[in-house]
């Protein structure tokens, strides 16, 4: 029979190990109580680990586009608000326009109105949300829309002149008051309406861009997400309050008057559709988006189902095996001190 012998600083050793173990086992338990995933992700999924870090990377830029699209969002809100403004102004407008082309207003009311509008216009173009102009297009740190009553106005200045070019004196000559009807209604269709419908508008009257800003609302889709000052509807209903605004403070007959209220009142007209149109490709613009973070939305879900199968854990489980090992770690610490109280000194006579 073969014997062998047992000291007690071998048993210590092997308990401390262990214990060591016990340690090592609950803090990392612990940490994926806390995050409700594995502690670490290559020792638990091995050859699957890149297919996990491949979905996260999918996850988050699917939520950066998510993001994005809430602020192109916000930004297309803030545009449907300033749309609806100029809609409304525009309506007012038209029917004061329709009642001095009536006689029911006088010239002068019209001229004050047609300023007015003039200045709020501008200040609802000029709005800003975030520190970006909202109706600038791609030129968000320029203001889109230059004062027209500011001193040297070039768009003021531009319709003034062309007036004299056209007839060979000054709106405020007493001459101008022999400017028929037919001839400012020609006026004001062939020489004004190009001014504001063609290349003059970005010299004289618009800082904004053309292009828009162009948002990516999935993987694959991009759309427009502003508008910008220069639509028609815009440049409509300044052209309207414009012809109003200059040529009514002139020496202009009766009949001339007459001509350049019809021609504002069917400029206001067209603006107020041209507006309306615009807000509805708007409102389409900011379905699609939102339709878009909604799917968006479910494709993350999908990945984070796939993800939870491969790292997330189940969090009572861990909270179990977390209890139990302190139950176990405890229980080695009491006979780790008793076996430290074993010696035979105790037992020698």
């Amino acid at each position: 029979m073969k014997t062998s012998f047992i000291s007690t600083y071998a048993v210590n050793d092997s308990m401390r190990l262990h214990m060591m173990r016990m340690q090592k086992e609950i803090t990392r338990l612990e940490a994926e109580v806390v995050t409700g995933r594995v502690a670490d992700t290559g020792l638990e999924l091995g050859a699957r680990t890149g297919h996990a870090v491949s979905l996260e990377r999918d996850v988050d830029r699917l939520k950066g586009i998510i993001d994005s699209n809430s602020l192109a969002g916000a930004r297309l809100a803030a545009t449907q608000n300033g749309l609806q403004s100029l809609w409304d102004l525009a309506q007012r407008f038209l029917s004061t326009m329709s009642g001095a082309v009536s006689g029911a207003v006088e010239p002068e009311i019209s001229k004050t109105d047609a300023e007015s509008l003039i200045t709020s216009m501008t200040a609802v173009l000029n709005s800003s949300l975030n520190g970006e102009n909202l109706f600038a297009g791609v030129n968000t740190d320029v203001r889109p829309i230059n004062d027209f009553f500011a001193a040297g106005s070039p768009a003021r200045a531009a319709i003034e002149t062309a007036f004299q070019t056209q007839f060979g004196f000054a709106m405020t000559d007493p001459a101008a008051s022999t400017v028929d009807g037919a001839a400012m209604a020609n006026f004001l269709t062939t020489v004004i309406e190009p001014q504001f419908m063609g290349t003059d508008w970005t010299t004289n009257w618009s800082n904004a861009s053309d292009e828009t800003i162009t948002a990516r609302i999935t993987l694959t889709d991009t759309t427009s997400a502003s508008v910008t000052a220069n639509t028609d509807g815009v440049r409509q209903l300044a052209m309207a309050a414009a012809a109003v605004a200059v040529f009514l403070d002139g020496n202009l007959n009766a009949n001339a008057r007459k001509a350049v209220l019809e021609f504002a009142t069917a400029k206001t007209g067209q603006s107020v559709s041209s507006l309306g149109q615009t807000q509805a490709e708007t409102g389409i613009i900011e379905q699609r988006i939102s339709a878009a973070s909604e799917r968006l939305q479910m494709q993350i879900d999908i990945f984070r189902g796939k993800i939870s199968d491969l790292v997330e854990i189940d969090p009572y489980e861990a909270s179990t095996r977390v209890s139990t090992l302190m139950t176990q770690l405890e229980t080695a610490y009491t006979l780790t001190s008793r076996i430290r109280q074993l010696s035979l000194v105790h037992y020698l006579p």
